[in-house]
């Protein structure tokens, strides 16, 4: 059993020194009643950590903010999302992103969210991107709250 809001706040801890670099805050809205679930807790503290990452490379120019959310949502599913105020996606093609080996970044792999979003449907989750009404990006990821692992 994990405590999801457990491992958002350690990543936030963890990255909070490379956000401040670049003049970007992290804030976070956690769910306090949020159940706890089976997963494996070094895969979704990688899932965490590329999609927190992914987002303060994306705004290191621009300033801004990553905001992360977790809530319980229907059907006994949890939701964990991470935005950002500053770059949005390009939406033709944003599904792309999930691709192996697609990337926008040079000297990049393009693995980190073809394998984020692996262990997600590993655990029974869902992971998409969307862009958001005005500026930015938001990645999201679903669990079931007795979530899958490998």
């Amino acid at each position: 059993m994990i405590d999801l809001n457990e491992i958002i706040r350690g990543m936030v801890v963890l990255l909070q020194d490379t956000a401040r670099r670049h003049s970007i805050s992290i804030r976070n809205e956690l769910d306090p009643a949020l159940p706890a679930t089976t997963a494996d807790r070094v895969q979704l503290q990688q899932v965490l950590m590329n999609l927190m990452l992914n987002r303060i490379e994306a705004m290191k120019e621009k300033r801004g903010e990553v905001k992360v959310t977790s809530t319980r949502i229907k059907d006994g599913e949890l939701l964990l999302a991470v935005s950002v105020s500053g770059i949005g996606l390009l939406e033709a093609g944003s599904e792309r992103i999930f691709d192996a080996f697609f990337t926008t970044k040079p000297g990049r792999t393009g693995m980190g969210l073809a394998i984020s979003r692996r262990i997600i449907e590993t655990h029974g989750g869902h992971l998409w991107a969307s862009a958001n009404a005005g500026r930015g990006a938001t990645f999201k990821f679903t669990l079931p709250m007795q979530a899958r692992h490998s």
